[in-house]
């Protein structure tokens, strides 16, 4: 291979922890920060040097330096296994919700996490705490411990693939007790063979096996060693659970277990109490039944977070780092120069400015700038765009960040507070009505319905105490706190997953269940409506060179990072314009930016923000004339769809001197979003600070109706409209993109930026989803699955709901007086066992949905060669 197909690139400034798989040349690049959760494959070749710059004060630096310390000493996380069922979700978090020091805390079952977040002040007691609550949950039974934070990509990666090892032997195991648990099932139920036959017409003898396995002692053994064989670890969990007091779906099982043994043995080893009680084959296909849905149920439980292991496995633990000697330089058509060293080193030692050498079909392991080399990446992991992107010098790559991702699954939707507040006493209810079961039908019932004693429940005898403790035991077997539990978690555990997929950034379940929900979408304008990507399409002046006032405009906004400001600098260099030094620069988001040239203050921005920063007003005509000249150029130039934004040029002493119309075209999916948008019954409302005139020509290209365009806002303005909106009953979201949606962002009910080029900035911050795809149907995308995913949760939890509440009546016999019907424990067992896999297999269609968005992206992709 020649070094000519590699890609080098620039590392720009914070960690990064995913990355893209490359299926070609390498690139060359600069590292660079990112919060993404991607894996592109290069195709083709690239490469990477020279260094990102950053403007951030000493101050910024130490406030952030500051805040990210505070936020780590006020969270702990921690790995909690053992937990079973919704009852144990709920006795972990009121464990560590009694402390007083404890403001927060949400537990996942499926991750098996518990996020603490600690009330303000604990300070320098902080690690004392995280270890005494870690105690404090093992001290109940549960393996917890406390995850060490601030661990590098290489750790990460190494942690999740051990867990992932361990749920495999877990599997490996769990498949064993069931062939064991199933093989003592056959043998206990090989006694009933001649029975079956017998009854299609087949008869045979006997014979000495058969009589053997119709011994009753023989029958207890086998009920004694699927006890303590395939079901001990089940029936030891749920008594050590019981016996400190957090009681789980394997005490209920354990109980129910235990008594039908108990019951059996005692009628066999006291004939003279006449109970005929033999009834040992009940143990053992309960434990099957349980410890077979239990396996398959892990097994869904995997395949539900097996989104997340796919993102996991394209993740880059080492990286090759380019050092070459002080002055050497590196041209577009070579990657390394001759005395340049290439050296492998762990991910996390890559710093900002380092430069990192990607080889075809390698992944990228941290986000960067491309120095040198062409490629194409795949970055279908990040966007959910099937097609591959080229890259060549000065584009951006990009890798990303894990913990977004996992944290995402580990916060909890508010609707699974209800199936919390079920689950918690859900044990202690069935065993109280398991109680009552039996002194009903042993003191009341079989004395209102005697005929109940001629069911086979009653034994031949028609026994009212064997009667009525089989029903007690059907009780505890049959209820299903597990369904209750996995029906929220499972599900925004495949949303998120699938929606990383599909490029959609969800930061959690709460999310998902707040996007589900709105009514109200608010957009910017641009970089939001339009593609982000303005030029210069005109300059107009009074008295001045057209030139001058580009080059005192560009000096006023060159540390700015608003689209309009890189427009302005960009055409400045593009036309060789020296742009001069600047002083005291101050930017009002919404309006623009002041700063000294050439001792002089220079304003660009609105008119009227402008107009009123100096004394020296021009005059209203010179104005009007000024804007007519840059409307004709601007026009001359560019076609109809597109957006144009005005920005004045205003210097001491001499008022408003010159106007730059900077001009964006509308992405091209912004009609079909608000028209599909709408047709889901949302309304969309534009908010902008651009001039009306500039607004209402977007928004009727677009579709807005004319009451709900808003122009000339400010930031806080922008917010005052979601505010009224939200006081008026509305769910809201908002889209944006750029620094001065950041208040708009944080405040609508699910905020939703746009990421450009990969950047991270204010507005992703301040977001609950990041359309990474900078695709604005995305939008649409991100409502559809959110809705999805909240269907899925109500019909688990309706189905959990629905079952116990229809089978625990049943089990307790309320069909026997009139039906002649009532379970057994191993009927009981069979369908608790069902109703968990139900819940995780409906969840799990869920990606479907993702699967009908690829044929559908791929239509697309078709239709557009």
């Amino acid at each position: 291979m020649s070094t000519t197909s590699l890609l080098r690139f620039s590392l720009s400034p914070h960690n990064s922890s995913l990355h893209r798989r490359h299926e070609c040349p390498p690139l060359y690049y600069n590292r660079r920060r990112s919060i993404l959760p991607h894996s592109p494959k290069l195709r083709a070749s690239t490469r990477i040097s020279s260094k990102a710059v950053e403007f951030t004060s000493p101050t910024e630096l130490l406030l952030e330096e500051k805040t990210a310390r505070e936020e780590a000493n006020s969270t702990v996380l921690l790995d909690v296994s053992g937990m079973m069922c919704g009852a144990c979700v709920t006795r972990v978090k009121s464990i560590l919700s009694a402390d007083q020091r404890v403001e927060s805390v949400v537990v996942n079952m499926l991750t098996e996490t518990a996020a603490i977040k600690l009330k303000e002040g604990v300070g320098e007691d902080f690690s004392g705490v995280a270890e005494e609550l870690t105690k404090r949950v093992s001290a109940s039974g549960f393996d917890a411990r406390r995850r060490v934070s601030g661990m590098g990509v290489e750790a990460k990666v190494r942690k999740w693939r051990e867990t992932v090892e361990k749920k495999d032997a877990l599997l490996v195991k769990s498949r064993n007790r069931v062939a064991f648990a199933w093989t003592l099932v056959a043998l206990c139920c090989g006694s009933h063979a001649s029975h079956i036959l017998h009854s299609v017409g087949i008869h045979i003898g006997h014979g000495s096996v058969l009589d053997i396995l119709h011994n009753s002692y023989v029958k207890g053994g086998l009920a004694l060693g699927s006890l303590l064989g395939p079901g001990r670890d089940l029936l030891f969990d749920g008594l050590r659970a019981f016996r400190k007091g957090s009681p789980n779906m394997n005490s209920l099982v354990g109980f129910g277990s235990i008594a039908a043994f108990a019951i059996s043995a005692v009628s066999l080893l006291n004939p003279e109490l006449q109970w005929n009680a033999a009834f040992f084959d009940e143990p053992v296909m309960l434990l099957g039944f349980i410890l077979l849905g239990r396996s398959l149920e892990e097994r869904a439980r995997i395949k539900a977070s097996s989104d997340m292991n796919e993102l996991l496995s394209l993740i880059s633990t080492k990286s090759r780092l380019v050092i070459a000697p002080s002055g050497s330089d590196v041209s577009a058509d070579s990657v390394l120069c001759s005395d340049a060293m290439c050296i492998e080193v762990p991910t996390d030692d890559i710093r900002v400015g380092d430069a990192i050498l990607v080889l075809p079909g390698e992944t990228i392991p941290v986000d960067g700038k491309v120095l040198a080399g062409r490629s194409v990446v795949d970055e279908s992991m990040l966007t959910g765009e099937s097609l591959p992107v080229f890259k060549e010098k000065d584009h951006f790559v990009s890798a990303g960040t894990i913990n977004w991702v996992e944290d995402a699954q580990g916060r909890e939707a508010p609707i699974q507070r209800l199936a919390d507040s079920i689950a918690g006493p859900f044990v202690y209810s069935v065993m109280t009505l398991s109680a009552a079961t039996f002194a009903f039908w042993y003191y009341i019932g079989t004395h209102i319905f005697p005929d109940v004693l001629l069911n086979d429940i009653a034994g031949p005898d028609g026994n009212s105490l064997l009667l009525s403790m089989k029903l007690a035991v059907d009780v505890l077997v049959v209820s299903c706190p597990c369904a209750l539990g996995l029906a929220t978690p499972t599900a925004i555990l495949v949303g998120t997953s699938l929606g990383a997929k599909q490029g959609l950034l969800i930061r959690g379940g709460d999310v998902l269940e707040r996007l589900a929900g709105i009514d109200y979408i608010t957009l910017d304008k641009t970089g939001t409506l339009t593609e982000g990507r303005p030029a210069v399409s005109a300059v107009a002046s009074i008295s001045h060179e057209e030139s001058e006032i580009l080059q005192i405009a560009a000096a006023v906004e060159k540390t700015a990072s608003h689209p309009l400001a890189r427009a302005i600098i960009a055409k400045a260099e593009s036309l060789n314009l020296n742009i001069p030094t600047t002083r005291g620069q101050l930017a009002e988001p919404g309006s623009g930016t002041l700063a000294e040239v050439d001792g002089l203050l220079v304003a660009v921005g609105k008119l009227s923000w402008v107009h009123e920063r100096f004394q020296q007003k021009t005059s209203v005509s010179d104005v009007q004339r000024l804007e007519q000249s840059v409307i004709h150029q601007s026009s001359a130039e560019y076609s109809s769809n597109h957006s144009r934004t005005i920005v004045y040029v205003g210097r001491e002493g001499e008022g408003i001197i010159g106007a730059i119309a900077i001009s964006d075209n509308l992405r091209c999916d912004a009609e079909s979003t608000i028209t599909r948008l709408q047709q889901n019954g949302i309304r969309t409302v534009l908010l902008s600070g651009d001039r009306e005139e500039a607004v209402a020509a977007v928004a009727r290209t677009v579709g807005v109706e004319s009451e709900f365009v808003n122009s000339s806002l400010t930031p806080q303005q922008k917010s005052d409209v979601i505010s009224s909106l939200q006081t008026s009953g509305h769910r809201v979201a908002m889209v944006g993109d750029g620094i001065n949606d950041a208040p708009s962002l944080a405040l609508a009910d699910v905020g939703i930026a746009l990421q450009i080029e990969g950047q991270e900035n204010a507005a992703s911050n301040a977001a609950s989803i990041i359309l990474l795809g900078n695709r604005l149907s995305q939008v649409v995308d991100a409502i559809d699955l959110a809705r999805a995913t909240m269907t899925k949760v109500r019909q688990n939890l309706t189905w959990a709901v629905a079952y116990n509440v229809v089978a625990i009546p049943m089990a307790a016999g309320v069909l026997l007086p009139h039906f002649d019907f009532a379970m057994t424990p191993s009927l009981s067992g069979g369908m608790m066992a069902l109703s968990s896999i139900f819940v995780v297999t409906n969840s799990l269609l869920l990606q479907l949905h993702g699967t009908q968005k690829k044929k559908e992206n791929s239509k697309t992709n078709t239709y557009s060669r």
